[in-house]
C-alpha cells in the first residue's frame, strides 16, 4: 500500500485519468474530490462490497426461471418472423394499431398548434 501525505487542496493522480484531491479536513475526517471519467466507477469500499456480494448471490442462484425466460424468447422470435410488411400490425389483446388520434377539431393531436409549448398539460 502507497501511503501519502496530502494537504487542503493538493491532489494525486491514479493513472493518467483520475484525480484525487484533499478538499477539506476536519477533526478525523477527510473530504476527498474524485475527478475521473464517466465509465471509471468509483464507490464508497462498503458499498462496493455491498455491490459483489449481490452478484455472487444473484450468480449462485438455482436458474429456476430460465425456462419460462427462454419460451418467451422463442415466442418473441417466432412472432417477428411471422408479420409481414402488408399485413396490419396489432396492438394489445389484439386490437388493430391506432394511428395519430385527432383532437376535436379533427387535427392532429399528436402536433402542437402555433403559439402553443407543445405540452398538452400545460394548457
Amino acid at each position: 500500500m502507497l501511503i501519502l501525505a496530502r494537504r487542503i487542496g493538493e491532489s494525486i493522480m491514479v493513472g493518467d485519468q483520475v484525480e484525487i484531491s484533499v478538499v477539506d479536513i476536519k477533526g478525523d475526517q477527510v473530504k476527498l474530490g474524485i475527478n475521473a471519467p464517466s465509465q471509471v466507477k468509483v464507490y464508497r469500499r462498503e458499498v462496493y462490497s455491498a455491490i459483489q456480494e449481490e452478484n455472487r448471490a444473484a450468480a449462485a442462484a438455482a436458474p429456476r426461471s430460465l425456462p419460462h425466460i427462454e419460451g418467451l424468447l422463442e415466442k418473441k422470435e417466432e412472432g417477428s418472423r411471422e408479420g409481414s410488411k402488408g399485413a396490419p400490425r396489432e396492438g394489445p389483446a389484439g386490437a388493430p394499431k391506432e394511428g395519430p388520434r385527432e383532437g376535436p377539431k379533427g387535427g392532429n393531436r399528436d402536433e402542437p398548434k402555433p403559439g402553443s409549448t407543445g405540452n398538452p398539460r400545460a394548457r
